[in-house]
């Protein structure tokens, strides 16, 4: 059996399950774009009806981090932006409206329509980039015979999507996106069902993620270890993934080796 070779130590697996945001592909990229598109026309909705949404508040909606001139910089991973399901980030918003006066039915319309707005935008923009070494590390997992599958809080069909705009969902033999499950991070089930999919038992399988709710899904799976991945935070210090069996700030640090003993 293949080894999952991390700084903390050697771990024998046969599978390796990967968050997508943040974990695949370039988290603030992607979903930054999408978030600025998103509460820039929310706001401007609001406006047209006469209501005024507080700008100093808007981060705070779904766990974001915004420079003077409003873009999205960098994001709560333990945020609803990060961990939350995409029901999740309309039903805040929704609530939001409501709570400056609008109906529960004009407050999901009104949501509905900035959605629309955001999807739009992404399918023009395709703005997704693979995280620093992503490609090499797949490229020797395959190598290695080790089975790849994706385990997601978003919905399949949009997570099929951003790996086709990526190049790289050749290498996934099964994608899970939290539409397929009843239950999604931390709670196990995307894990048991990948692991089903790929025909192999969770001890056999790492998850890598970049969320504490990714590493309290491999717990509550049973999978062989839990790998989170901080990218350009310093992991030294943000202390948001205390749950992971090892950290890693990039794909340089992870390596498969062949088991010797």
């Amino acid at each position: 059996m293949p080894e999952l070779i991390t700084p903390q130590g050697e771990h024998s697996i046969s599978a390796i399950l990967f968050d997508k945001d943040g974990t695949l592909l370039q988290f603030v990229s992607l979903w930054g774009s999408w978030g600025e598109c998103f509460l820039g026309q929310f706001t401007r909705q609001l406006e047209q009806r006469g209501l005024e949404f507080p700008v100093q508040y808007l981060a705070s909606l779904l766990g974001t981090v915004h420079d003077a001139e409003g873009r999205i910089t960098d994001y709560d991973r333990n945020g609803p932006l990060a961990m939350g399901t995409m029901s999740d980030l309309y039903a805040i918003l929704s609530w939001q409206g409501y709570l400056l006066g609008l109906s529960w039915a004009e407050s999901k319309e009104l949501v509905e329509l900035c959605r629309q707005e955001a999807d739009v935008m992404l399918e023009r923009s395709r703005p997704v980039l693979p995280l620093p070494g992503l490609l090499r590390f797949l490229d020797d997992c395959t190598a290695r015979g080790i089975a790849l599958a994706v385990v997601t809080a978003d919905e399949t069909a949009a997570a099929e999507n951003h790996l086709r705009w990526l190049g790289i969902q050749h290498y996934f033999s099964a994608v899970i996106g939290t539409d397929q499950v009843e239950r999604g991070k931390p709670f196990p089930d995307m894990a048991l069902l990948a692991c089903e999919r790929l025909g192999v038992q969770p001890a056999e399988a790492a998850v890598i993620g970049d969320t504490n709710g990714d590493m309290r899904m491999a717990k509550a799976a049973g999978a062989a270890v839990a790998v989170g991945i901080a990218g350009a935070a310093d992991i030294s210090v943000h202390g948001l993934l205390p749950d992971a069996d090892s950290l890693v700030q990039s794909y340089a640090e992870l390596s498969i080796g062949r088991n010797t003993r």
